[in-house]
């Protein structure tokens, strides 16, 4: 290159919990000049599980790409946040209204006081019947460790996740994530990523979760807003559990504890699933400088 592009990334904690913990992403603005192979190395370079870049468009209010370490996403929920919050907070935003342009079409945009939602697809289900053990193996679980009556199942409201429902939290504490068995079974279901979760929580949080990706590079992710509408999703369709907002934790199982607090707003049409929000509040930790094809400068300002 003749001139080395410095480009700054903002670093937000999306679905923070009582403005602590959460999930941090990275947030780029101005990104039209960056190509796909810069943004890819921006984001393996930031080192978070995703990155979103903030560009123009002309059929949303603004343009997101999201990058992960090793490859693009179509969506991305806690990065989703994390830009809108910091669009909100730069004056940005004209209203409470806003919507995004995807590689996978165009998304709707809340802002709820200081909560940002994002709008996800009605749900839809596969089942993981022929793969079963292989998945529990993966986990180090048994059957006897599985909620009742409750079946393992693929959900995509947007990007598809393997929702895993076990019996308490003591069990979601304890997995043992064997991670090239996770990645083989994620990629032969096409999915981001497994979502282990249980309902044995605390009165005002429907179910607490743990997010494993790595197909996409990601280990253990915090808080991820494109699980918890499918998590949602479940809950309704699948457990029978006929309400609209649910509240979603994620993060407090991760070592170390990171807990991210997600909000779902089913919107139900003649007790069918229509479409949904998933959202949460993004809060600035700090911003690096990334020098392309140079090192990282590390010192957050």
């Amino acid at each position: 290159m003749d001139e080395l592009k410095k480009v700054t990334v903002q670093i937000l904690n999306a679905f923070t919990e009582n403005d602590k913990g959460g999930n941090p992403a990275g947030v780029v603005l101005d990104a039209d000049a960056l190509s796909h192979e810069d943004k890819l190395q921006i984001a393996k370079k930031v080192g978070l599980s995703e990155t979103a870049f903030i560009s123009r468009s002309d059929t949303a209010d603004f343009k997101l790409d999201f990058y992960t370490p090793t490859k693009q996403i179509a969506h991305c929920g806690h990065a989703t946040i994390a830009a809108f919050s910091y669009l909100k907070q730069l004056g940005k935003l004209k209203g409470n209204t806003s919507s995004k342009e995807t590689i996978d079409g165009n998304r709707k945009i809340e802002i709820q006081g200081a909560l940002a939602f994002m709008e996800q697809l009605a749900p839809t289900y596969k089942e993981v019947t022929e793969k079963e053990t292989d998945i529990l193996t993966s986990l180090g679980l048994t059957k006897a460790d599985l909620l009742p009556n409750a079946p393992l199942k693929v959900v995509n409201t947007g990007n598809s996740f393997l929702m895993i429902p076990v019996k308490s939290t003591k069990i979601l504490a304890g997995l043992s994530p064997n991670f090239d068995a996770i990645e083989q079974l994620s990629d032969h279901f096409n999915l981001i990523g497994y979502y282990v979760f249980t309902s044995d929580t605390m009165a005002d949080i429907d179910a607490t979760a743990r997010m494993f990706a790595p197909r996409y590079g990601i280990l253990e992710e915090a808080g991820t807003g494109m699980a918890a509408g499918p998590l949602a999703s479940y809950l309704y369709d699948v457990l029978g559990i006929k309400k609209t907002n649910f509240q979603i934790q994620q993060g407090k199982y991760m070592l170390p504890p990171s807990p991210s607090a997600i909000t779902v707003q089913l919107q139900v049409e003649n007790e069918k699933i229509a479409g949904l929000m998933a959202g949460g509040k993004g809060v600035v930790e700090k911003h690096l400088e990334i020098i392309l094809d140079d090192e990282v400068n590390e010192a957050a300002k």
